[in-house]
């Protein structure tokens, strides 16, 4: 694994837990409001913390922390994820894994061996607005579509989630999310907020009746739906 941050402390990264944040380097897409652009693109800029300095973290937490959240970038990109999710599970912990949900068949595979405890999938937008959100054109949103029929097989706990950018959603996109994403089990819409390290330029965040209207939009299918950060 190439990690590169860890966030000792989030009370926020793992709702109902007192976790710590472990940030992987590199990312497949190119979102223009991703507010890690460092790590997204510029992972080689970025120091690389040793796994051993990671799990010797952990251990002298035990019992302080009872999460982490493995986060990016996107840590799907590695093919020793598994391995070093079944190393944390080991030292008692429980796991939320934040993915774009790109890699569906991978994400089968991790659920099935127990590895994550909680999932939190990005819903970039719509179907068809997709390939603009995440900064490839042509861009096939099946593989997400393909994640989110996984998690509302209820294998696992999981959330799905949105970074609401004035500039490239609207409320048709919202209604199209809300029937995509019908049923599951929760749904949050998240303010973009500029951190100062984007991909792109010239974004600026909804207003809050926006995001009332966005979420009135999306309660029609997904009941438990919540603005969350504003």
């Amino acid at each position: 694994m190439i990690i590169k941050g860890l966030n000792k402390l989030t009370l926020l990264d793992y709702p109902e837990r007192v976790a710590c944040t472990i940030f992987t380097g590199g990312c497949n897409f190119r979102c223009p409001f991703c507010h890690n652009a460092s790590l997204a693109v510029r992972p080689n800029e970025v120091d690389t913390i040793p796994e051993e300095e990671i799990f010797d973290f952990l251990k002298k937490r035990h019992g302080i922390l009872d999460g982490v959240c493995v986060t990016g970038g996107e840590p799907m990109l590695f093919s020793d994820l598994p391995d070093f999710l079944e190393k944390i599970k080991k030292l008692g912990y429980s796991i939320k894994l934040d993915t774009n949900g790109s890699f569906p068949e991978k994400l089968r595979d991790i659920i099935s061996k127990g590895l994550v405890d909680k999932v939190a999938v990005d819903i970039k937008n719509s179907p068809d607005g997709y390939a603009k959100t995440v900064g490839i054109e042509g861009f096939d949103p099946s593989p997400i579509k393909a994640t989110v029929e996984l998690l509302k097989e209820d294998r696992v706990d999981y959330e799905l989630r949105t970074t609401v950018v004035k500039e490239l959603h609207s409320p048709t996109d919202f209604e199209e999310i809300g029937k995509w994403i019908s049923g599951a089990r929760a749904y949050f819409l998240q303010c973009f907020a500029d951190s100062g390290d984007l991909i792109g330029e010239g974004l600026s965040a909804p207003t809050p009746a926006e995001m009332q209207q966005y979420l009135h939009i999306v309660k029609k299918y997904v009941t438990n739906s919540h603005i969350r950060g504003m």
